[in-house]
């Protein structure tokens, strides 16, 4: 039986190696076959299916990030040609001035009637004449007739001795002080006596403490000077200081957006900062300039007003301001009545000259707390005591 059995076996397995052949009414068909050979376990339990191939797991595709379309500059703005009789506006001093003339000519390139000229010498002041002579430089413009309207910025090089005709001064001295007065009398004389209209912008803080009271000191003498000289000077010292009323580099900018406003150094502007200062004075010179030609006859600020009509002197410029707001014509925002009585007495008109103003007798003549005096009245009390 058992010998049975294994004939039987050998039978089978030899007939596996046969390669079946197939073929189907006259059609020639192929067929792939697998070459493995079949096992006893095969023929028992059956053939073992094949293996199922893993699978395939398609790899997601990686999603590229939309290319965004490029953004559209603005079209640049269209130069704009300056007229042949285009008012000239000169921009003298340091180079501060060099920074606001750039902005100024950013300000006004829509203008064809005016035209920047920028005239800043860096390392420059009153100090060292020996190394550039501003007094002397002014007298050639004005010779030459080179501009019309004048911006001042200046004095951030001017604390340092100075050297007079009696010897060398340190920075900030009676002595110091007294030979930069003269210099500044003599530098606005000419402007004036050429009567060429002035801007004189005073100097903001700088990051430094000690170098920034300087500057306060000098931007005085400028204050005064300019005030004696007929300038008219633009102070814009508050207007660069932080929140907390000291040196910041940053502040609003002329849209009101917070901006970078001065260089590292704490001394120059940024473009944003020198932008803001040619704001300002634009605001400055729309007394001189209003898109023709410059004059130096100063517009009436009251001009269309109720107080226009007030007994009053000539309005001769900027430097009357004070004796308007004296008399109560114009009152600053930042002045706040100390006390009650702190009101203006009113009285009966009194008779002006033919001009249609106030003589210097009759200003002299007016008691003190008349609308008439202006702040420069007699006092009666006292001129009883001495005729007494």
């Amino acid at each position: 039986m058992k010998r049975f059995l294994l004939l039987v076996m050998i039978v089978l397995m030899a007939g596996l190696d046969m390669a079946p052949a197939f073929a189907q009414s006259n059609e020639r068909i192929e067929v792939a076959q697998e070459t493995r050979r079949r096992t006893l376990f095969d023929v028992l339990f059956g053939e073992e299916p094949e293996p199922t191939p893993p699978p395939q797991v398609q790899q997601p595709r990686r999603q590229t990030a939309p290319t965004a379309a490029p953004v559209a500059l603005p079209p640049p703005k269209p130069l704009v040609e300056k007229e042949q009789n285009a008012t000239r506006l000169a921009v003298f001093g340091d180079s501060l001035a060099v920074d606001v003339a750039k902005a100024l000519d950013r300000f006004y390139a829509e203008d064809p009637n005016l035209v920047v000229i920028d005239q800043g010498v860096g390392s420059s002041g009153f100090v060292r004449d020996d190394y550039f002579d501003w007094n002397k430089t002014i007298g050639e413009q004005i010779l030459a007739d080179s501009f019309d309207l004048a911006v001042i910025v200046i004095g951030i090089n001017d604390r340092q001795e100075i050297t007079a005709p009696g010897g060398k001064y340190n920075s900030l001295t009676p002595e110091w002080t007294a030979e930069y007065q003269a210099r500044l009398t003599d530098f606005l004389g000419q402007l004036r006596a050429a009567r060429k209209p002035v801007v004189w912008v005073g100097l903001p803080p700088m990051s430094k403490t000690e170098y920034s009271t300087a500057m306060v000191q000098i931007s005085a003498l400028h204050k005064l000077a300019a005030f004696s000289g007929g300038a008219e000077f633009l102070d814009i010292y508050d207007r660069f200081l932080g929140e907390d009323g000291k040196y910041s580099s940053q502040g609003p900018d002329v849209n009101g957006q917070n901006a970078r406003m001065r260089k590292d150094d704490g001394i120059h502007f940024s473009a944003a900062g020198a932008d803001k200062v040619a704001f300002y004075i634009n605001q400055s010179i729309r007394t001189f300039y209003r898109g023709g030609s410059v004059t130096i006859a100063v517009v009436d600020p009251l001009l269309g007003t109720d107080a226009a009509g007030m007994l009053r002197p000539p309005y001769q410029g900027q430097g009357q301001t004070r004796l308007l707001e004296v008399a109560g014509a114009v009152v600053p925002i930042s002045r706040t009545p100390a006390r009650a009585v702190d009101l203006l007495i009113s009285a009966p008109q009194v008779p002006a000259n033919d001009n249609g103003g106030f003589s210097l007798e009759q200003l002299m003549a007016a008691p003190i707390g008349r609308v008439d005096a202006f702040g420069v009245g007699i006092d009666a009390a006292a001129e009883s005591d001495t005729g007494q």
